[in-house]
Protein backbone atom coordinates (compact mmCIF):
# COMPACT_ATOMS: atom_id res chain seq x y z
CA UNK A 1 0.00 0.00 0.00
CA UNK A 2 1.35 2.94 -1.30
CA UNK A 3 1.95 6.22 1.36
CA UNK A 4 0.16 9.16 1.48
CA UNK A 5 2.31 12.65 1.19
CA UNK A 6 1.86 13.15 5.07
CA UNK A 7 3.27 9.47 5.87
CA UNK A 8 6.42 9.96 3.87
CA UNK A 9 6.81 13.67 5.61
CA UNK A 10 6.35 12.08 9.31
CA UNK A 11 8.90 9.09 7.44
CA UNK A 12 11.58 11.74 6.54
CA UNK A 13 11.46 13.66 9.34
CA UNK A 14 11.57 10.41 12.11
CA UNK A 15 14.54 8.98 9.67
CA UNK A 16 16.17 13.20 10.23
CA UNK A 17 16.18 12.81 13.70
CA UNK A 18 17.40 9.23 13.71
CA UNK A 19 20.63 9.94 11.84
CA UNK A 20 21.25 13.50 13.91
CA UNK A 21 24.14 12.34 15.34
CA UNK A 22 25.33 11.73 12.01
CA UNK A 23 24.28 15.29 10.73
CA UNK A 24 25.76 16.54 14.12
CA UNK A 25 29.32 14.88 13.52
CA UNK A 26 29.48 16.24 10.21
CA UNK A 27 28.61 19.72 11.33
CA UNK A 28 31.63 19.72 14.11
CA UNK A 29 34.60 19.10 10.90
CA UNK A 30 36.82 22.40 11.65
CA UNK A 31 36.60 25.04 8.99
CA UNK A 32 40.03 24.46 7.86
CA UNK A 33 39.65 20.77 7.07
CA UNK A 34 36.74 22.02 4.83
CA UNK A 35 38.21 23.07 1.31
CA UNK A 36 36.89 26.02 -0.46
CA UNK A 37 37.75 25.10 -3.85
CA UNK A 38 34.28 24.74 -6.06
CA UNK A 39 33.77 20.85 -6.29
CA UNK A 40 34.00 19.77 -9.73
CA UNK A 41 31.43 18.86 -12.13
CA UNK A 42 30.96 15.32 -13.15
CA UNK A 43 28.47 14.28 -15.80
CA UNK A 44 24.92 13.17 -14.72
CA UNK A 45 24.42 9.82 -16.32
CA UNK A 46 21.64 8.63 -17.70
CA UNK A 47 19.97 6.54 -15.08
CA UNK A 48 18.59 9.56 -12.72
CA UNK A 49 15.47 8.20 -11.53
CA UNK A 50 12.42 8.71 -12.96
CA UNK A 51 9.47 8.16 -10.67
CA UNK A 52 8.11 10.81 -8.83
CA UNK A 53 6.31 7.86 -5.92
CA UNK A 54 9.43 6.44 -5.26
CA UNK A 55 10.65 6.99 -1.36
CA UNK A 56 13.33 9.23 -1.15
CA UNK A 57 14.26 9.79 2.56
CA UNK A 58 17.79 9.34 4.00
CA UNK A 59 17.85 5.72 4.72
CA UNK A 60 18.56 3.77 1.47
CA UNK A 61 18.94 0.37 2.77
CA UNK A 62 15.01 0.10 3.62
CA UNK A 63 12.03 0.40 1.79
CA UNK A 64 8.72 0.85 3.95
CA UNK A 65 6.67 -2.01 4.39
CA UNK A 66 10.16 -4.82 3.13
CA UNK A 67 11.09 -6.90 6.24
CA UNK A 68 14.78 -7.27 4.44
CA UNK A 69 17.20 -4.70 4.07
CA UNK A 70 19.47 -4.14 0.73
CA UNK A 71 21.80 -6.26 -0.18
CA UNK A 72 25.88 -4.98 0.20
CA UNK A 73 28.04 -3.03 2.83
CA UNK A 74 26.18 -0.79 4.90
CA UNK A 75 28.00 2.80 5.07
CA UNK A 76 27.19 6.53 6.13
CA UNK A 77 27.32 9.50 3.34
CA UNK A 78 27.72 13.12 5.23
CA UNK A 79 29.35 16.16 5.07
CA UNK A 80 28.86 20.00 4.60
CA UNK A 81 27.82 21.91 1.57
CA UNK A 82 28.91 25.49 1.66
CA UNK A 83 29.99 28.13 -0.77
CA UNK A 84 32.90 28.89 -2.49
CA UNK A 85 33.79 31.22 0.11
CA UNK A 86 33.78 29.04 2.94
CA UNK A 87 30.16 29.49 4.35
CA UNK A 88 28.12 26.95 5.60
CA UNK A 89 24.84 26.63 3.12
CA UNK A 90 21.53 25.94 5.04
CA UNK A 91 18.63 24.44 3.18
CA UNK A 92 20.98 23.31 0.40
CA UNK A 93 19.05 20.55 -1.30
CA UNK A 94 20.92 17.31 -1.59
CA UNK A 95 19.94 14.71 -4.48
CA UNK A 96 21.75 11.47 -4.18
CA UNK A 97 21.04 8.06 -6.40
CA UNK A 98 23.70 5.16 -7.14
CA UNK A 99 23.16 1.51 -8.24
CA UNK A 100 22.84 -1.04 -5.84
CA UNK A 101 25.80 -3.81 -4.87
CA UNK A 102 25.34 -5.72 -7.77
CA UNK A 103 26.06 -2.53 -10.06
CA UNK A 104 22.71 -2.07 -11.48
CA UNK A 105 20.36 1.34 -11.42
CA UNK A 106 16.49 0.78 -10.31
CA UNK A 107 15.41 2.44 -13.71
CA UNK A 108 14.04 1.03 -16.81
CA UNK A 109 16.67 2.04 -19.28
CA UNK A 110 19.43 0.16 -17.55
CA UNK A 111 20.33 -2.68 -19.92
CA UNK A 112 22.85 -4.33 -17.12
CA UNK A 113 21.59 -7.45 -17.02
CA UNK A 114 22.72 -7.75 -12.97
CA UNK A 115 20.46 -8.58 -10.26
CA UNK A 116 17.83 -5.81 -9.38
CA UNK A 117 17.63 -5.35 -5.40
CA UNK A 118 13.50 -4.87 -4.37
CA UNK A 119 14.88 -3.84 -0.96
CA UNK A 120 17.37 -1.20 -1.91
CA UNK A 121 15.49 2.67 -2.22
CA UNK A 122 18.81 3.48 -4.47
CA UNK A 123 17.51 7.57 -4.52
CA UNK A 124 17.40 9.66 -1.43
CA UNK A 125 16.88 13.75 -1.11
CA UNK A 126 17.11 16.20 2.03
CA UNK A 127 17.80 19.46 2.90
CA UNK A 128 20.83 20.43 4.83
CA UNK A 129 20.84 21.15 8.69
CA UNK A 130 21.21 25.16 9.81
CA UNK A 131 24.71 24.29 9.93
CA UNK A 132 24.88 23.32 6.53
CA UNK A 133 25.21 19.28 7.04
CA UNK A 134 23.61 16.12 5.30
CA UNK A 135 23.89 12.45 5.90
CA UNK A 136 22.46 9.58 4.59
CA UNK A 137 22.65 6.03 5.24
CA UNK A 138 23.22 3.73 2.30
CA UNK A 139 25.09 0.14 0.66
CA UNK A 140 28.42 0.70 -1.28
CA UNK A 141 27.62 0.63 -4.69
CA UNK A 142 28.72 -1.99 -6.95
CA UNK A 143 31.14 -1.35 -10.34
CA UNK A 144 29.42 -2.37 -13.60
CA UNK A 145 30.88 -2.82 -16.91
CA UNK A 146 30.96 -0.49 -19.92
CA UNK A 147 30.44 -2.99 -22.26
CA UNK A 148 26.47 -3.26 -21.87
CA UNK A 149 26.44 0.50 -22.90
CA UNK A 150 28.50 0.18 -25.75
CA UNK A 151 32.54 1.25 -24.28
CA UNK A 152 35.28 -0.50 -22.64
CA UNK A 153 35.94 -0.79 -18.97
CA UNK A 154 34.36 -0.22 -16.07
CA UNK A 155 32.48 2.62 -14.11
CA UNK A 156 34.16 2.36 -10.39
CA UNK A 157 31.84 2.72 -7.49
CA UNK A 158 30.50 5.92 -7.05
CA UNK A 159 27.44 8.14 -6.28
CA UNK A 160 25.61 10.67 -7.73
CA UNK A 161 24.75 14.00 -6.25
CA UNK A 162 22.88 16.78 -7.40
CA UNK A 163 22.99 19.97 -5.21
CA UNK A 164 21.30 23.45 -4.80
CA UNK A 165 21.05 26.51 -2.98
CA UNK A 166 19.59 29.81 -3.84
CA UNK A 167 22.31 32.17 -4.89
CA UNK A 168 24.50 29.19 -5.82
CA UNK A 169 24.85 27.68 -8.74
CA UNK A 170 23.80 24.26 -8.79
CA UNK A 171 26.09 21.09 -9.16
CA UNK A 172 26.16 17.98 -10.74
CA UNK A 173 28.69 15.45 -9.48
CA UNK A 174 29.99 12.20 -8.38
CA UNK A 175 31.63 10.95 -5.09
CA UNK A 176 34.46 7.93 -5.48
CA UNK A 177 35.84 6.05 -2.66
CA UNK A 178 39.04 6.17 -1.81
CA UNK A 179 41.07 2.75 -2.31
CA UNK A 180 39.10 1.79 -5.29
CA UNK A 181 41.81 -0.38 -7.54
CA UNK A 182 39.17 0.96 -10.63
CA UNK A 183 39.25 4.73 -10.02
CA UNK A 184 42.46 5.01 -12.22
CA UNK A 185 41.03 3.73 -14.87
CA UNK A 186 37.19 5.42 -14.60
CA UNK A 187 36.71 7.57 -17.74
CA UNK A 188 34.48 9.82 -16.10
CA UNK A 189 37.26 10.76 -13.06
CA UNK A 190 40.00 11.99 -15.17
CA UNK A 191 37.55 14.30 -17.16
CA UNK A 192 38.03 16.67 -13.67
CA UNK A 193 41.22 18.58 -13.42
CA UNK A 194 43.57 16.38 -12.27
CA UNK A 195 44.91 19.23 -8.92
CA UNK A 196 41.08 18.74 -7.73
CA UNK A 197 40.48 15.11 -8.28
CA UNK A 198 41.10 15.05 -4.47
CA UNK A 199 37.94 16.45 -4.07
CA UNK A 200 35.74 14.06 -5.41
CA UNK A 201 37.11 11.01 -3.32
CA UNK A 202 35.76 10.34 -0.05
CA UNK A 203 37.94 8.55 2.64
CA UNK A 204 36.29 6.39 5.45
CA UNK A 205 36.26 6.33 9.54
CA UNK A 206 34.33 4.24 11.37
CA UNK A 207 31.15 6.13 13.12
CA UNK A 208 30.97 4.53 16.94
CA UNK A 209 27.88 5.11 17.53
CA UNK A 210 26.76 2.82 14.35
CA UNK A 211 29.87 0.62 13.83
CA UNK A 212 29.39 1.59 10.46
CA UNK A 213 32.19 2.95 7.75
CA UNK A 214 31.29 6.61 7.39
CA UNK A 215 32.22 8.84 4.22
CA UNK A 216 32.98 12.20 4.34
CA UNK A 217 31.70 14.22 1.30
CA UNK A 218 32.05 17.88 1.57
CA UNK A 219 30.87 20.34 -1.34
CA UNK A 220 31.72 23.74 -2.20
CA UNK A 221 29.08 25.56 -4.65
CA UNK A 222 30.05 28.70 -7.10
CA UNK A 223 28.06 31.84 -6.36
CA UNK A 224 25.89 32.59 -8.89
Amino acid sequence: MKRTSKQRQLSRRSLNQGLGILLAAGAAAPASAISKLITPRQVEGPFYPIDPDAEKDVDLTRLDGHAETATGEQILVRGVVRSSDGEVLPGAVVDIWQANHHGRYSHPRDPNDAPLDPNFQGWGIMKTSGEGSYGFKTIKPGAYPLSFLGGSGWRCRHIHFKVSCPGHKSLTTQMYFEGDPLIAQDLEIVKAPEELRHLLIASSMQDEPSGLPVYQFNIALAKG
